[in-house]
């Protein structure tokens, strides 16, 4: 890519080199029939009047090469519009990459950001060995974030929820305050008291 673009710069330079010559020509080209123009007047003030063909030979080769620079210069802008749209193509392209690198650069200044106030709060993993422990209710509960189909098993299960009572795959959600049941034990029952 790197080459291309300085292959392309070389190219854009050359024509513009090219496109600054073919203004020299024309520049030339005024001078020279200004210079014509006094030299006939100044010979006309000395009674010297160059014949007719004279001027139209000098007329018609003074239009050829104004054509011909006109063409050059017509094909120097194409040249240029084509190496134009081509560069900014490429810099199209390196903007894009340099966005990518801006936002995966800033997704993992959040992430280690996260991982800092977790550290902060939870203490360090690495430290602390029961996240090793519970690694796999972990992994249970952000299945869904990596599987579509333990999502759509997920979904699934809460949606048993939300079905009528009479529903034979779900029960729905209770309208009001969940009681609890007695307590089955006297164990159990010094704890919930």
């Amino acid at each position: 890519e790197q080459e291309l673009k300085a292959a392309a710069d070389s190219v854009l330079s050359e024509v513009r080199k090219k496109q600054a010559d073919t203004k020299r020509m024309m520049d030339v080209l005024r001078a020279l029939e200004k210079l014509r123009k006094l030299r006939k007047e100044a010979a006309g003030r000395k009674g010297v009047c160059p014949p007719p063909s004279a001027d139209e030979a000098f007329e018609n080769q003074v239009e050829s090469l104004k054509t011909l620079l006109k063409n050059r210069t017509e094909l120097y802008e194409a040249e240029e519009r084509a190496l134009r749209v081509m560069l900014e193509g490429e810099q199209e392209e390196e903007r894009k990459r340099e966005m990518e690198k801006k936002q995966k650069k800033e997704r993992e200044k959040l992430l280690q950001q996260k991982l800092e106030i977790d550290s902060k709060l939870f203490g360090d993993p690495d430290e602390f060995p029961l996240a090793h422990l519970l690694q796999p209710f972990r992994e249970y509960y952000l299945q869904a974030e990596h599987s579509v189909a333990a999502l759509i098993q997920i979904r699934h299960e809460w949606d048993q929820y939300l079905v009528p009572a009479d529903h034979p795959e779900g029960s729905c959600i209770p309208p009001g305050w969940v009681l609890p049941s007695l307590p089955t034990n006297d164990t159990w029952a010094t704890a919930v008291r």
